[in-house]
């Protein structure tokens, strides 16, 4: 071999290591551009589905939320019961008196006047919870 061959072959030795060097070089260059796009894909992939999951829940509780406004204005309009109401409850509650004086002139009744007058002592308190208000 002589000089100029071996130096030829020296130099291609050479080039093919650096064209396998730039090889590895731009192969790994572009595995790190695709690893990290890839990357982003699947954080952007898991905040959206994140981002789904809290979407979801604020349609439910903004569901529930509206269902709790429109109870709360329910229960702030008054009681649904009223003087109609309470007049019954007294009517009964002179009802039951009447039918305790009843029990009362019978031997045997006295249990049945107990738990009558125990009845109309429940009625009246009802009827005195429904009273209007007066300040």
């Amino acid at each position: 071999m002589t000089a100029i061959q071996i130096c030829a072959l020296i130099a291609l030795i050479v080039l093919a290591g650096l064209l396998v060097w730039a090889g590895y070089f731009m192969g790994h260059n572009d595995g790190m551009s695709a690893g990290i796009k890839e990357s982003d894909e699947i954080q952007r992939a898991e905040s959206a589905k994140t981002i789904g999951e809290l979407k979801a829940s604020l349609d439910f509780i903004k569901a529930d939320h509206a269902r709790l406004v429109r109870f709360s204005k329910h229960l702030q309009e008054g009681p649904s019961l009223g003087e109609t109401e309470r007049q019954t409850l007294l009517n009964i509650a002179e009802k039951l008196r009447i039918a305790a004086e009843t029990f009362a002139a019978f031997r045997t009744g006295k249990k049945l006047e107990r738990d009558t007058i125990e009845l109309r002592d429940k009625a009246l308190a009802m009827a005195a919870l429904l009273a209007p208000v007066t300040t």
